[in-house]
């Protein structure tokens, strides 16, 4: 397909679903680069880290959800084309709110689909996934012939409800509009492999956690293992041109687009190992990477206990308290099987090809995560702050309480070290007047050095003491 840059973009508006969100903003503002009459955000949110941006570009954000039909039919009348990005259980305490997750991927398309037909909308670009053919079984080099993956074998409620979506999108091309003006609807999906990119905010920013609080212990699943990742602008690029192949008045092409019921995977096409991909940005960060390898069937076992005992605390999983699981079944064959999959249905059907390499790729996105860090504060591992905090409650109780519940034991441990309750008395309170000197210092020094996270650093430094302070210390020298 050779269409100019702007075919199909200039003067038409456009809507996009999840219009807030990391891929949804750069393809709102690659749209009004080339030239969109409008371009609407529709998103659940009313801000987000791009929103202002969008706001300064031109970009209409509209707030609403897409399980409510008035939300969706006030969005998109008048529009020329969609994208629906908008999704939900992708990864974390989301995957096991089963509702939700069904509510938004199914309910919702049918009535972003709904709209299109009720408007005269022409264009229909749907964002899938991966894991609607993927379900734990290695694929090498697959392609768009691949059947769906059984949809009572999928793992988790996002890649049922996606693959359910999916065919819905798919069934409904070349349906004639309600007005039966003589026009239809054109449709078609791209399957996007892993995102990343500079700003992206559903997997790294939960990676780089863990790696910050010493929580990725392990590797799971065999060296050999490889998978697909794809740059966001990358993904904007295939985004834009599957919305040209379905336009109907192409020469030659007349009523029949390219892309019309079509699915694309669509990747940077260099399958890599997750953790191999991962290195560089973690050792940029000065992380420590995983040495432990943990196989698959050992990792689902993991996945499983905490997917039940996250379904146990489903009431909760909204609540800001609740930390994200550390691994879940779907997640396990997500990194430790392989899946990779070809882009030459794209090429040649689309005309897509990466703009950007994997090296250009994650030299941008470590350049982002760089200034990140320097913009938060950075502290030590859990398990300094957990021998930091079980150390000093562990001494105060040795020194000063009386002989209540776990207090004999506490002093008894104490007096092994120290020998006598006067040496333990002193060491508490030498140790107290250290981390409360150091959180001072911590202070002013940040006040010169980070001022915007001041006060963070004087409560790290008073829990931590010297093990915070040297952070900061580090961070000064820079």
């Amino acid at each position: 397909m050779h269409l100019s840059e702007n075919e199909g973009i200039e003067g038409n508006t456009f809507v996009v679903t999840g219009g807030l969100g990391f891929v949804g903003s750069a393809l709102c503002l690659e749209l009004v680069r080339r030239g969109a009459r409008q371009v609407r955000a529709f998103d659940l949110r009313t801000s987000s880290p791009w929103s202002q941006h969008l706001i300064n570009r031109g970009v209409h954000c509209i707030q609403g959800d897409v399980v409510r039909k008035k939300d969706v039919d006030r969005a998109l009348r008048g529009a020329d084309c969609v994208f629906h990005l908008a999704s939900y259980g992708m990864s974390g305490k989301e995957m096991l709110q089963f509702g939700r997750v069904d509510e938004v991927n199914i309910n919702g398309t049918c009535h972003i689909l709904d709209a299109c037909l009720e408007y005269g909308i022409k264009r229909l670009v749907y964002v899938s996934t991966y894991n609607v053919v993927f379900g734990g079984k290695e694929i090498v080099n697959g392609n768009e012939a691949l059947p769906y993956f059984p949809l009572d074998d999928h793992v988790d409620p996002y890649g049922r409800s996606k693959s359910i979506a999916e065919q819905f999108v798919l069934k409904n091309n070349g349906r004639p509009f309600k007005k039966k003006d003589g026009n239809c609807l054109y449709t078609c999906a791209i399957r996007p492999a892993a995102i990343y990119g500079p700003g992206e905010e559903r997997h790294l920013p939960r990676i780089v956690s863990l790696a910050k609080l010493g929580l990725l212990p392990f590797k799971i699943g065999e060296a050999r293992v490889k998978t697909d990742w794809i740059y966001v602008d990358n993904l904007v690029l295939a985004l834009i041109l599957a919305s040209m192949g379905l336009l109907d008045d192409i020469p030659g092409k007349e009523r029949h687009p390219v892309a019309a019921g079509q699915p694309y995977f669509v990747s940077d096409g260099s399958p890599v190992n997750t953790f191999e991909f991962l290195q560089p940005l973690l050792r940029s960060l000065d992380y420590d990477l995983p040495k432990a390898s943990l196989s698959v069937s050992h990792a689902l076992r993991l996945g499983k206990i905490f997917w039940a005992v996250y379904t146990i605390l489903y009431p909760w999983l909204h609540r800001w308290w609740l930390p994200q699981p550390l691994i879940l079944p779907a997640e396990v064959y997500k990194v430790g099987v392989t899946h990779y999959f070809s882009f030459l249905k794209a090429k040649e059907e689309l005309g897509y090809v990466p703009m950007v390499t994997p090296r250009e790729g994650m030299s941008a996105t470590i350049s982002y995560w760089q200034e990140r860090k320097k913009k938060t504060l950075d502290g030590p591992s859990i398990y300094t702050w957990l021998f930091c905090v079980i150390g000093m409650s562990t001494l105060f109780c040795a020194a000063f309480l009386p002989d209540i519940g776990p207090v004999p034991l506490f002093r008894a441990i104490s007096l092994t070290f120290f020998r006598s309750m006067r040496t333990v008395r002193l060491v508490f309170l030498l140790s107290a007047a250290a981390h409360v000197g150091e959180a001072i210092y911590a202070w002013y020094l940040a006040k010169r050095v980070d001022p915007a996270n001041s006060r963070g650093w004087f409560w790290q430094t008073f829990v931590l003491g010297i093990f915070s302070l040297r952070f900061l210390l580090k961070r000064a020298r820079k």
